[in-house]
């Protein structure tokens, strides 16, 4: 099952690269393309991405829409 996210529209607007979210939230590159593909991720690494971002975590539906 996908999940949706909105990782990759936020990130091309705030003019990041993959490798920049990926540093500043902590996890992979790699990672940051499997999330924007819609596969799944863990909790942890989706409050790490909220947070590399700039959005609090009762923001979270703006990012992760599931």
């Amino acid at each position: 099952m996908k999940a949706r996210n909105k990782v990759k529209t936020i990130r091309e607007s705030r003019l990041m690269s993959k490798s920049e979210l990926a540093r500043q939230a902590g996890v992979s590159p790699l990672t940051i393309g499997r999330i924007e593909r819609g596969e799944q991720c863990r909790m942890d690494t989706m409050r790490k991405i909220i947070l590399a971002l700039g959005y609090s975590l009762d923001e979270k539906g703006k990012v992760f829409l599931d």
